[in-house]
Formats: structure tokens, C-alpha cells, sequence
């Protein structure tokens, strides 16, 4: 049962930092042209056009995912501190929300992919993904990874009984 408590720390851990830094950079889409090639993100930096609603929507969903998984990890971390956690709950309330930062993630990035991949291609530019929309896809096992291993935890800790009152 121990091994999972660190396990699943590590697991939000790095779903955490993934979701963190696709949302701060801006490689999610590449595209490049005969001459030149440009890359695009979540938070563009021109006032020339109105942000799509695609991109509200991704944007919403990811800071919600990065939000709830913050929780996650911090409960984990009072979990794994004796003193400061509550008593049996702790990672319970941690893998539910990393179960709602994975089913929020994984939203923006359907939102994202589905409007990406419907967008007409034109013949002289190569359009494809890039490493920051990759992030945002990893994060979602590593949620889910989390949730399970913290709902493990939860279920396979010692319940108290009589004796201890």
C-alpha cells in the first residue's frame, strides 16, 4: 500500500508540471511554409483578431485541469504528512480531483484537436501539431494514473474501529 502514496505523488507531479507547461508555451500548432514556418499556442500576443471560441473553451478547461490538479497534489502532499492530513480522507478528495483534472483536460484537448483538424489545408503549408499540445495529451494518463493510485490508497488504508476510540 505504501508504494502507491508515492507513486501516485509522482504521477500528479508530472501530470501537473506537463499541464503547466503546455499552457505556458506556444508550440501547440506548427505550420510551415516554402519560405517561413510559425507557431501558434493557447494566448495570442496580436489584438489584430478576435481569439476563437475554440481557444476560450481549451484555454477554460486546462486552467480548470490545473487548478484541480493542484489540489491533487497538494492533498497528496498532506497525505504523506501525518500531522496535517485529515483523517482517511485525504486521498480520497485527492484522486477525485484528479479524476475531474483528467475529464477537464481531456475536453480542451478534444476541443482543440477536433477545431486543429477540421481547419481546411492549404497545399503550399504544412500544418501539424507540436510538443505543447502533446503535453496537454500526456497529462491526461498521468491524471488518471494519479486518481487510481490515490483511490488505492484510500481503499486499502486501515479503517478505524472500536479499539481506537
Amino acid at each position: 500500500m505504501e508504494p502507491c502514496r508515492p507513486l501516485a505523488l509522482l504521477a500528479g507531479s508530472l501530470a501537473l508540471t506537463s499541464i503547466l507547461v503546455a499552457l505556458s508555451t506556444d508550440y501547440w500548432f506548427v505550420a510551415i511554409g516554402p519560405h517561413d514556418s510559425s507557431h501558434s499556442g493557447l494566448w495570442p500576443n496580436g489584438d489584430k483578431h478576435p481569439v476563437a471560441g475554440y481557444i476560450r473553451v481549451t484555454q477554460i478547461f486546462n486552467i480548470l485541469a490545473a487548478l484541480c490538479g493542484l489540489v491533487s497534489v497538494g492533498l497528496l502532499v498532506l497525505s504523506c504528512i501525518p500531522s496535517l492530513s485529515a483523517p482517511g480522507r485525504g486521498p480520497l478528495v485527492s484522486s477525485i480531483t484528479a479524476f475531474t483534472a483528467a475529464l477537464s483536460i481531456m475536453v480542451a484537448m478534444a476541443v482543440y484537436t477536433g477545431e486543429r483538424w477540421s481547419q481546411p489545408q492549404q497545399s503550399q503549408i504544412q500544418t501539424t501539431f507540436s510538443w505543447s499540445f502533446y503535453l496537454g495529451w500526456v497529462s491526461v494518463p498521468l491524471w488518471m494514473s494519479a486518481g487510481g493510485l490515490g483511490l488505492f490508497v484510500h481503499c486499502s488504508a486501515t479503517q478505524p474501529g472500536y479499539d481506537t476510540l
